[in-house]
C-alpha cells in the first residue's frame, strides 16, 4: 500500500517554451500547465498573468495525483490571447491555506508565449487593395445664455456671433466646393446644428443671407446619390442626451428635424451626432422610436469594451474600464500612435461601423449602427486641419499596421469621423475649410490608399452585419473631462457636501415629471407649448459644463420655476387625473468601480468595495416606493430598499425638487445588472435602464 506524505519541494514544471495561436481565432489552442512535488500537496495552485491580467487556477480547476504528486490544468481554447505569460506553480503545506505563513508556501516559476500564426507574406497587389475611409464632423452650438428669457441679449453675445459669421454661412461650402472640384466621389462631410444656434441666427444673433450658401451646397451630392454636406439629427437645445428621458430625447429629436429642413431646405439626416459625443446604449430605444440609423460615438469607448483591453493606467485620464463593461471579444492588432497625442492604444480594426445592441429589463434587444468618430486622430485635426494634423503619417501608420497584422477586412474596411467644433480653435477657421482643405484634397489625388467618403456613402457600401452587434462603454469625447463613462463633468462635486450640478439634474428631474404629467392628462393643454420649450431649454448640457459659475448654476433652476409658474393651477388638476408614472433619473455608482481602481492624489489608489447606487426620483403625486432589482450572474435576482430618500438640498431656490435616493450593493456580488422601479401614490409604475456593474 502506497503511503501519502506532504511534499516539501516542487521537483519539476511542465511549462511550453511557446505555442501557435490559431490563424482563424488568433487565439491560443489549449495549453497544458502542470507541476510534479514531492509529496502531496494540500492546497495546489497555479497562477497565469498575462497581458489581460492574472488567472488563477485551484481546487477542483486542476487534476491531481497526490500519491505521484502531479498536479495540472489545461487552458481551454481561446482562452489565451497572443502575448508573453508568466506561470506561478505553488502549493501550500496547509489545508486552511488563509491561515498559512510565508514559509509554509512552496513555489516555482515558468513563462511561454503565445505567438501569431504565420501570415501570408503580402505581395504589393495586396497592400495596394488595402483602403481606409475616413470622414468629417463639424459641430455647430450656441446656447441660450439665459434659459428662462430667451429674448436675452447684449454687447458680448453679439461679439461672439459675430466671431463666428464665416464658420455660420461660407465655411463648410467653401470646404465642399473643393471636394467637388477635386473630383473626390464620396467626399463630404457631416454637421450638426443646435436648434438654439439656428433661431438664434434667425433672430439678433444672424446677418443677412446667413444661410443662403448652406441651402445652396446642401443640394450637392456624391457619386451614390447622397448629401455631401449631411445636417446630423441632433437635440434642439444640445441635451446630454445619455441623461434625459427617452421620451424627450425623441422630442428634441422631433423639434430639430422641423427647423433644420425649414432652414437648410433638406430634411434632417437618420444619422445622429449626439451633443458632446455623449453616447450611452440606454439611448437606443429611444433613438429607434425617432427613426435614427445611426449613432456617432467616440471611439475609446468601443476599445475599452474589449476583453484584454491593454488600459494605459493613470495617464489615460479614465479609470480602468469597468469589468461589466468588458464584453467583446478581445483584438491583438494594438498600436500606439506616434507624432500625436495619443494617451492610449487604438485599434484599426475597430474603426468601422458596427451594430450596438442594448438589453432592457425585459431582455428584449434594441439595436442600432455606431459610427466611431476617433478620439486621437480627431483632436489632432480639431487643431487646423490638414498640415495641423499630418494626414499621410498618421493614417499611414494605421494603413501600414493593418497590412503587418493581417487584420484587414474588404467586406467592412476601416471608417471613422474626425470630429470638431466647426466654430472654436483651429477647427473653426477659415484655413481649415479652405487652403488646409485644397492640401488634403490634392493629397487624397495622389494616395489610393485613403479615401474622404460620407456616413451614408460608406454606410451604403459596407453595411455592417446586424447579426454581429457589439457593446460600447458609456462616455463622451475627450474635451469633456476626458469624456469617461460616469459623464463626470456633468456630475463635478458629486463627492462635496453640496453640488450645483446635482442640485440641477434634481430640479430638471421634478420639472420633467411635472410636464409630463399634464402632457399625459390634458394634452390640449395650451400651456404646455411654453412649459415643454423650457423644459427642453433646461436641459441644454452647457448648464451643466460651467460649473460653479453662479449665472450658470442658476438656469436650470430659473427655466422650472418659470414653467411651473406658468402650468399654475394645472399641475393640481394633473395630480388628480395623473396616469404618469415617477421620472428616475439615470443611476450612478460610487465609487465608479467598487473593489477596483478610483482616483488618487495624481495617481491611482484601491477604491472600496463597497458601493452605492444613486438617483433622483420625482413624482406630481408623490412616491410610494422605490426598489433596486440586482441580476448577479449565477444568482437569484434580489430587491434592495432605499438607504436614503429625501430631497436633494438646494441653494438656487426650486419651486420643486427630486428625492435623492441611494441603494447599498453587496459586495463581492461580481458581473451584475441592475434596474430601479418607482411607485407613485396613485399607483403609477415606472421602471429604469438595466444599468451595468462590477462588484468585486
Amino acid at each position: 500500500m502506497s503511503t501519502i506524505t506532504t511534499f516539501t519541494t516542487i521537483k519539476g514544471i511542465s511549462c511550453p517554451d511557446s505555442v501557435q495561436a490559431v490563424a482563424e481565432t488568433r487565439r491560443a489552442p489549449a495549453v497544458e500547465l502542470a507541476f510534479t512535488a514531492d509529496g502531496a500537496v494540500p492546497f495546489p495552485q497555479i497562477i497565469v498573468r498575462g497581458p489581460a491580467g492574472e488567472i488563477v487556477f485551484n481546487g477542483e480547476e486542476l487534476t491531481g495525483d497526490d500519491i505521484g504528486g502531479v498536479y495540472s490544468v489545461e487552458i481551454p481554447a481561446g482562452k489565451l490571447g497572443i502575448g508573453r505569460y508568466e506561470v506561478q506553480f505553488e502549493g501550500c503545506r496547509k489545508v486552511k491555506w488563509r491561515q498559512a505563513g510565508g514559509d509554509q508556501w512552496v513555489k516555482a516559476f515558468g513563462s511561454f508565449e503565445v505567438k501569431p500564426a504565420p501570415r501570408p507574406r503580402v505581395t504589393t497587389k495586396d497592400a495596394k487593395a488595402v483602403k481606409i475611409y475616413y470622414g468629417i464632423h463639424k459641430h455647430m452650438h450656441q446656447p441660450y445664455y439665459d434659459a428662462a428669457n430667451t429674448d436675452y441679449w447684449d454687447g458680448e453675445k453679439a461679439e461672439i456671433f459675430g466671431t463666428r459669421r464665416g464658420a455660420y454661412s461660407s465655411f463648410i461650402p467653401t470646404a465642399i466646393r473643393h471636394y467637388v472640384n477635386g473630383g473626390l466621389p464620396y467626399a463630404g462631410l457631416s454637421t450638426s446644428w443646435s436648434g438654439s444656434l439656428i433661431e438664434q441666427l434667425n433672430g439678433k444673433g444672424g446677418f443677412p443671407g446667413w444661410a443662403d450658401q448652406l441651402r445652396s451646397v446642401a443640394q450637392e451630392k456624391t457619386t451614390l446619390g447622397n448629401p455631401r454636406c449631411d445636417f446630423t439629427a441632433f437635440g434642439f437645445f444640445h441635451p446630454l442626451m445619455a441623461l434625459i428621458p427617452g421620451r424627450n430625447i425623441v422630442k428634441q429629436i422631433e423639434w430639430h428635424r422641423g427647423i433644420i429642413e425649414s432652414t437648410f431646405g433638406q430634411p434632417a439626416s437618420n444619422v445622429l451626432f449626439p451633443p458632446e459625443t455623449a453616447f450611452h446604449v440606454r439611448m437606443i430605444p429611444a433613438l429607434n422610436e425617432a427613426g435614427v440609423k445611426a449613432v456617432i460615438y467616440d471611439s475609446i469607448h468601443r476599445f475599452r469594451a474589449c476583453q484584454e483591453y491593454p488600459y494605459a493606467g493613470f495617464e489615460e485620464g479614465m479609470l480602468p474600464p469597468n469589468e461589466s463593461e468588458q464584453v467583446n471579444p478581445p483584438v491583438d492588432d494594438w498600436q500606439q500612435l506616434n507624432n500625436i497625442w495619443a494617451a492610449s492604444k487604438i485599434s484599426a480594426s475597430l474603426l468601422r461601423p458596427e451594430y450596438i445592441v442594448y438589453t432592457d429589463p425585459d431582455g428584449k434587444e434594441h439595436k442600432i449602427i455606431g459610427v466611431p468618430a476617433e478620439r486621437y486622430i480627431g483632436n489632432e485635426d480639431a487643431r487646423g486641419g490638414f498640415g495641423a494634423l499630418q494626414y499621410p503619417s498618421i493614417l499611414g501608420q494605421l494603413h501600414d499596421h493593418m497590412i503587418e497584422m493581417g487584420t484587414f477586412d474588404p467586406k467592412h474596411p476601416p471608417f471613422f469621423l474626425l470630429h470638431s467644433d466647426g466654430d472654436n480653435y483651429g477647427g473653426g477657421t477659415d484655413s481649415y475649410y479652405g487652403h488646409n482643405t485644397q492640401r488634403m484634397v490634392e493629397w487624397l489625388q495622389n494616395d489610393p490608399r485613403f479615401e474622404l467618403c460620407t456616413v451614408k456613402d460608406y454606410l451604403e457600401q459596407f453595411p455592417p452585419d446586424e447579426k454581429n452587434a457589439v457593446h460600447v462603454e458609456p462616455g463622451s469625447w475627450a474635451g469633456a473631462d476626458n469624456g469617461d463613462p460616469q459623464f463626470m463633468k456633468w456630475f463635478s462635486r458629486y463627492d462635496q457636501p453640496y453640488s450645483p450640478d446635482l442640485n440641477s439634474w434634481a430640479v430638471l428631474t421634478a420639472l420633467q415629471n411635472c410636464v409630463h404629467a399634464v402632457e399625459d392628462s390634458q394634452p390640449g393643454n395650451s400651456k404646455l407649448g411654453e412649459a415643454q420649450r423650457l423644459m427642453f431649454t433646461a436641459e441644454t448640457s452647457c448648464y451643466w459644463y460651467w460649473t460653479g459659475q453662479q449665472n450658470w448654476d442658476q438656469q436650470v433652476t430659473n427655466a422650472a420655476n418659470k414653467a411651473l409658474y406658468i402650468l399654475g393651477g394645472d399641475l393640481d388638476a394633473a395630480v388628480q387625473n395623473d396616469k404618469t408614472g415617477p421620472t428616475i433619473f439615470a443611476p450612478w455608482v460610487m465609487p465608479e468601480n467598487p473593489g477596483g481602481k478610483t482616483w488618487g492624489n495624481h495617481c491611482l489608489k484601491d477604491a472600496p468595495r463597497e458601493a452605492t447606487v444613486h438617483t433622483f426620483v420625482y413624482d406630481i403625486a408623490g412616491i410610494k416606493e422605490v426598489k433596486l432589482t440586482l441580476r448577479c450572474k449565477g444568482k437569484k435576482a434580489k430587491t434592495i430598499k432605499p438607504t436614503l430618500q429625501e430631497p436633494y438640498p438646494s441653494e438656487t431656490g426650486p419651486a420643486r425638487t427630486a428625492d435623492h435616493v441611494t441603494f447599498e450593493l453587496p459586495v463581492g456580488a461580481g458581473d451584475c445588472r441592475y434596474f430601479i422601479t418607482a411607485t407613485d401614490q396613485k399607483g403609477n409604475v415606472s421602471q429604469s435602464a438595466l444599468e451595468r456593474v462590477f462588484l468585486a
